[in-house]
């Protein structure tokens, strides 16, 4: 089968070859891939900057038919639709794994990064963490909410936004646009997008948010967020920026919270008198896990979150990570494995 492998210099590119997918073990199922998302995330992993993972096969957006299952296996069928995430599979006994925050179990596998991932043709998944995808939701724009979705809309489930107030969302490409729907449409809060680029306020404006904000015209964002609403509520940082976060955090009133979400390489900034005096709470928020996973695919369902996305061949795969690192991609770029 043909499939996305990370290069043997981890060079931050992928090599596009044939290689051979094993037997099925226990407790697991074979999918035709139908779409795998591409992810920044995918990047950091072609870098190595996770770790070197050469012969790595990325991908962690997957959506696919299930063709083949493992005796014993009950959660699927053969004929089911199901994700393959960044989640691939827990312990299942840790405390994290047993009280609901999963994604944090420290024997954690992750699809595309420490097991093979879904940019190929075909995949293995374990059969119990692979989400069913509900009728009436696009395969394509699953895709999507299998990892960026999720992420923002556990991230902002983490901020604890209430109806009616202010959340901030820096950085709004394929994350942020997700998890201004979310915020909206989900939560019926009011949005303040925040980025640098002014086609995707634009297209912010477009999704619902109630204010944006551009650093470069509009000056600091923190500042500016203060003065028009007296600070936010909460800012969910998805911005792959060291700047975005430093803001983010003078953005938000007193008892606010922000939630990092982006992976920037830098180290913030934290002025430990504000943090103290105004109460200020700041928490990562990874990823989601299954049950989150199952809400978000849900409200896609329902319509309440359009993923925007652009369909594009396997062998542009290096080009999309060259359109993400310029910061020109609006929406989410979604390889389809049937062509």
């Amino acid at each position: 089968m043909k499939a996305a492998v990370v290069t043997k210099e981890n060079n931050g590119k992928v090599e596009i070859k044939e290689v051979d997918i094993r037997p099925l073990e226990a407790g697991e199922a074979l999918v035709d891939v139908e779409y795998c998302g591409v992810c920044h995330t995918d990047l950091h992993v072609a870098h190595g900057d996770f770790g070197e993972v050469p012969g790595r096969v990325i991908g962690h957006e997957g959506i696919g038919i299930v063709k083949e299952i493992a005796p014993g296996v009950e959660s699927l069928k053969v004929g089911d639709r199901v994700s393959i995430a960044w989640f691939f599979e827990g312990c299942g006994t840790c405390e994290y794994c047993i009280t609901g925050r999963e994604t944090f179990c420290r024997q954690v596998k992750n699809a595309g990064f420490s097991v093979d991932g879904a940019m190929a043709e075909q995949c293995i998944v374990k059969a119990d963490y692979a989400v069913k995808v509900p009728e009436g939701l696009d395969p394509a724009q699953a895709s999507s909410i299998s990892c960026a979705g999720v992420t923002c809309y556990k991230a902002i489930k983490v901020s604890d936004v209430k109806p009616g107030q202010w959340v901030a969302i820096y950085g709004i490409g394929g994350l942020g646009n997700l998890a201004i729907q979310y915020a909206k449409n989900v939560f019926n809060a009011k949005v303040i997008a925040v980025d640098i680029n002014d086609d995707k306020l634009e297209f912010a404006k477009e999704l619902g948010a109630d204010l944006v904000c551009n650093p470069l015209t509009d000056g600091d964002a923190g500042a500016w967020i203060q003065e028009q609403v007296g600070g936010a509520h909460a800012a969910v940082v998805t911005a792959v920026s060291k700047v975005a976060f430093n803001q983010a955090v003078d953005s938000v009133r007193a008892a606010g919270k922000v939630v990092a979400v982006g992976l920037p390489p830098e180290t913030m900034d934290l002025a430990i008198v504000k943090t103290v005096l105004d109460g200020i709470q700041i928490v990562g928020s990874l990823v989601g896990t299954r049950k989150d996973l199952e809400e978000a695919f849900q409200f896609g369902a329902e319509g309440k979150v359009v993923p925007v996305v652009e369909t594009r061949c396997l062998h542009e795969v290096n080009d999309i990570f060259e359109e993400m690192e310029q910061g020109k991609i609006k929406g989410r770029m979604v390889v389809d494995l049937k062509k």
